[in-house]
C-alpha cells in the first residue's frame, strides 16, 4: 500500500472562479524546469505581463550569480579572486550563502559550501581546464595524498561572511560550490515570482526538486510522488505527498556516480573526510517550507548517514526519510515529523 503524506494545515480556499491550468517549461541550471499553475482570470490579458519570461528571468539571475559552470558568474569570479579580497553580495546570493554557512555550522561541517576543490578533485565539478569529470575517458579517482592536500588547504583558508556589510571574504584558494542549495533557492524564486504576480495555486519544479501551494481546479492538492531509487525499485516503499505549502528535495547516490573496486562512488562527498559517502544510504528526502532548506538539509543528512542524520532530523523536527540498501533490498527509516504527515 502506498504511503500518503498530507500537511497538517490545509487551506481549503479554491482558485478564483474562471481560473485555468497553465503550464510553462524550459531549461536552466543543466536540467529542465516547469511550472503548473491555476491562472486567475484576467491575468493573462495584461499586456505588460509575460509570466514565462518573468520565471525564466528569475532562473537566469540565479545562474548569473551562483553557477560554478558559468565562468562569468559572481561565484566563478569569487573563486578566481585574489586572497584578501572582499566581494559585495546581491541580496539573493547573500541569502543563499548565509543559509549554507548556517547549515555548515549546525551540521558540524557535514555540509560545506566551500568544498568546491574537493568536488573538482573527485571529478564531479564542471571539468574546466585540465580537470576531468568522472564520466570522461581517462578519469581516475584521487589518491589519499591528493585528498589530504585539499583538506589541508581548506583548513587553512576559511570563508568569512560580513553580515553587516553583506560581503564575502576570499581568503585565498577557496572554491565555493552552491549546487546543493542554489537549485532549491531557484525553485523558491519561481514560487515567489508567481505569488508576486497574484498566482496562489501552483507547483514548480527544477530537476526533481519541487514546491507547491494551493490546490488544483478540482480542489485536490498538487500530488507528487516522493522520489525513489531507480536502480532498486521497491513498490512497498512508494509514497506520495500533497505539496500544499511544502517543498521537497532528495539527495541520492544514483544520479552521478562511478564504480571503483566494486564500490559505488557517489557525487555526494563528506567534506570532513574528503571521500564519497558510504554506499549503504541510497537517498535522503526532506520536506520543508522552502526548497532551499530541503535541498541543503537533504545533502547534510546524506553525509551524516542514517544514524547521526536521523538524530539531527529528530532534534530539529525535520520531516525526513532515508532509503537504505541492505541485503539486496531497500529499507526505510523515517523521522517523527515525517510520520506525523502520514494519512
Amino acid at each position: 500500500m502506498r504511503a500518503v503524506l498530507v500537511p497538517l494545515d490545509i487551506d481549503p480556499a479554491a482558485p478564483p472562479a474562471g481560473s485555468r491550468l497553465q503550464v510553462f517549461s524550459g531549461s536552466s541550471m543543466g536540467t529542465d524546469w516547469s511550472a503548473r499553475l491555476m491562472l486567475p482570470p484576467g491575468l493573462d490579458a495584461d499586456p505588460g505581463l509575460n509570466l514565462f519570461a518573468a520565471l525564466q528571468h528569475e532562473l537566469d539571475l540565479v545562474v548569473g550569480q551562483m553557477s560554478h559552470w558559468a565562468p562569468d558568474s559572481l561565484l566563478s569570479r569569487y573563486n578566481a579572486a585574489p586572497a584578501g579580497s572582499w566581494h559585495a553580495l546581491p541580496p539573493a546570493f547573500y541569502e543563499v550563502i548565509a543559509y549554507a554557512l548556517s547549515v555548515h555550522d549546525d551540521s558540524a561541517g557535514a555540509y560545506d559550501p566551500a568544498a568546491g576543490a574537493l568536488v573538482d578533485l573527485w571529478g564531479f565539478g564542471p571539468g574546466l581546464g585540465q580537470q576531468r569529470r568522472y564520466d570522461q575517458a581517462g578519469f581516475y579517482a584521487p589518491d589519499a595524498r591528493a585528498v589530504a592536500d585539499v583538506l589541508a588547504r581548506r583548513a587553512r583558508a576559511r570563508v568569512a561572511l560580513d553580515h553587516e556589510r553583506r560581503r564575502l571574504l576570499q581568503p585565498g584558494g577557496v572554491l565555493l560550490d552552491l549546487s546543493a542549495v542554489a537549485k532549491g533557492h531557484a525553485v523558491d524564486r519561481l514560487a515567489l515570482c508567481l505569488e508576486r504576480h497574484g498566482v496562489r495555486h501552483y507547483l514548480v519544479e527544477i530537476g526533481g526538486e519541487l514546491r507547491g501551494a494551493g490546490v488544483k481546479a478540482d480542489g485536490q492538492p498538487w500530488w507528487v510522488e516522493v522520489e525513489g531509487v531507480p536502480d532498486a525499485a521497491d513498490h512497498q516503499l512508494q509514497a506520495v505527498v500533497a505539496l500544499h505549502g511544502l517543498a521537497i528535495a532528495t539527495s541520492g547516490d544514483y544520479r552521478r556516480y562511478f564504480s571503483q573496486a566494486g564500490q559505488r562512488r557517489s557525487h555526494t562527498l563528506d567534506p570532513r573526510s574528503g571521500y564519497p559517502v558510504p554506499s549503504e544510504l541510497a537517498s535522503s528526502t526532506v520536506l520543508a517550507r522552502s526548497c532551499m532548506q530541503a535541498d541543503a538539509l537533504s545533502t547534510a543528512l546524506t553525509v551524516l548517514g542514517p544514524q547521526a542524520g536521523m538524530d539531527f532530523a529528530e532534534a530539529r523536527g525535520l520531516a525526513a526519510r532515508f532509503l537504505l540498501r541492505r541485503d539486496g533490498r531497500l529499507s526505510e527509516l523515517t523521522s517523527t515529523a515525517w510520520r506525523a504527515l502520514l494519512q
